[in-house]
């Protein structure tokens, strides 16, 4: 049979650009976040992402990646000062940000918040869009003049909800983010040097970890620029093994990250998970799992990178063996939503098992890059269907007809099928479980695409 292999997009060794959608509350912002992010998975995401809060995602528009931030909204305290908490992270996020989109209310019209909120954006100096959202049609986008006061050189009327003026809107977002960006390239398929990121919560022991292996006699290391101006790779040689340790920059400086809440550590995070092979998520051993270092294990899991879980302060940690034990455990269930992801202990302080990082790396990219033979794909999946075939759909058997496999990193199996859309999650759980056994993918996220036949 010759039936055409989707290819898989989304990869990129480059860091992705930024857009952030700034604005008072209940304008529409988190309405647009969704229709800008809908466009993506509507065409690309087949399989249903880690539930988390949704401020941020990756988009697509006409074949360009970037990350889209939902900043939430500004909000007064008193009658005429905005909120401080709420300011600092809507000017950190600018900061973090190549794209600013501004988002006014064309039924209420423009407010002393969006005149403060504009100045704002202007002393920011960074490139900024102003739309005006809740503009259903032509005949309303006179509605939409109002907002010219506030000092606005060019207004995009849409309508988040219904879609009107959207596509305009994203055209002007995509070649505002070409000049300013440039294209972004995609990655390699091989590709000799493994690319690691480091992620995890603020003070959960990133800079240690990246001096510990950096700084020790064991890495020949050397820092060149990375793919945009303020990103700064550091390539390490470890036992003749070259690895390339992501956006060291951003993490290593000290004092930057304490400034930075939560939510924009998180943009960082995406960042270099976008970019990288093997991601590790450093939890702080001492404060245990959070909400947060869930939100970045979810990510890492919709990306499908390879995942290492190194709980950090281990030192101190393993003082009580009972409250390590109860520590393993419950990250291990919190995280079980990425059962292949190994999870090790380590001290960035002291360096005890740190160079253990560098086995489990390497494992998990031989995996990861594994191609299998199509011949033993389809006898593999006659011999599973035959011991355990698919349920019922609709009272009508369900047939799968080829497999192949369409790419690596990681392994991504099309199968063509009758009814694509009748596979129960758990049959399909049955398989991945199945293949993993059977191909040794235990450390890695292993896609599973179906299709109908052409």
């Amino acid at each position: 049979m010759n039936e055409k292999v989707p290819q898989i997009p989304g990869k990129t060794s480059a860091r992705l650009p930024v857009v952030a959608i700034v604005g008072r509350p209940n304008v529409g912002k988190s309405t647009l976040f969704n229709r800008i992010v809908r466009q993506r998975k509507a065409l690309v995401d087949d399989q249903p992402g880690i539930t988390r809060d949704r401020i941020y995602s990756r988009a697509s528009w006409d074949e360009y990646p970037f990350l889209v931030v939902d900043t939430g909204g500004f909000r007064e305290k008193g009658t005429d000062r905005i909120d401080e908490d709420v300011r600092k992270q809507a000017i950190l996020a600018m900061d973090e940000a190549d794209l600013v989109i501004f988002v006014g209310d064309a039924k209420t019209g423009p407010t002393p918040e969006d005149v403060i909120i504009c100045q704002l954006l202007r002393e920011g100096n960074k490139p900024v869009l102003h739309v005006v959202n809740k503009v259903d049609g032509p005949e309303q986008e006179q509605l939409a003049y109002d907002f010219y006061q506030l000092g606005i050189d060019e207004l995009i009327p849409v309508s988040a909800a219904h879609g009107h003026g959207f596509k305009k809107f994203m055209k002007k977002v995509v070649d505002e983010l070409r000049e300013l960006v440039g294209e972004i390239p995609a990655a390699e398929e091989e590709e000799e040097v493994i690319r690691l990121a480091i992620v995890g919560r603020p003070n959960a022991g990133k800079s240690s970890l990246i001096n510990r292996l950096v700084g020790d006699e064991r890495c020949l290391v050397s820092s060149e620029p990375g793919t945009t101006r303020d990103s700064v790779d550091t390539e390490i040689e470890f036992k003749g093994k070259k690895y390339q340790l992501i956006d060291t920059a951003g993490i290593r400086r000290k004092g930057k990250t304490r400034e930075k809440i939560e939510k924009i550590s998180v943009i960082k995070a995406i960042q270099s998970i976008e970019r990288c092979h093997v991601a590790v998520l450093i939890i702080d051993g001492e404060l245990g799992i959070t909400d947060q270092d869930c939100r970045i294990a979810g990510y890492i899991s919709d990306r499908a990178r390879g995942c290492i879980i190194a709980i950090n302060k281990i030192d101190i940690v393993k003082k009580d063996p009972s409250r390590l034990k109860r520590l393993l455990e419950e990250t291990r269930y919190a995280l079980r939503f990425i059962p292949h992801a190994p999870i090790i202990t380590i001290s960035a302080l002291t360096g005890e098992k740190v160079f253990k990082i560098f086995p489990l790396v390497n494992k998990i990219y031989e995996q990861y890059q594994t191609r299998i033979p199509t011949s033993k794909l389809n006898q593999f999946f006659e011999e599973i269907t035959f011991k355990h075939e698919p349920p019922m759909y609709r009272n009508r058997r369900i047939k799968f007809y080829y497999a192949t496999q369409a790419s690596v990193a990681p392994p991504t199996i099309v199968i063509f099928c009758n009814y694509p859309d009748g596979i129960h999650f758990s049959y399909k759980r049955y398989l991945i479980n199945e293949i993993r056994k059977r191909f040794s993918f235990d450390m890695i996220p292993v896609r599973l695409i179906f299709r109908a036949r052409t």
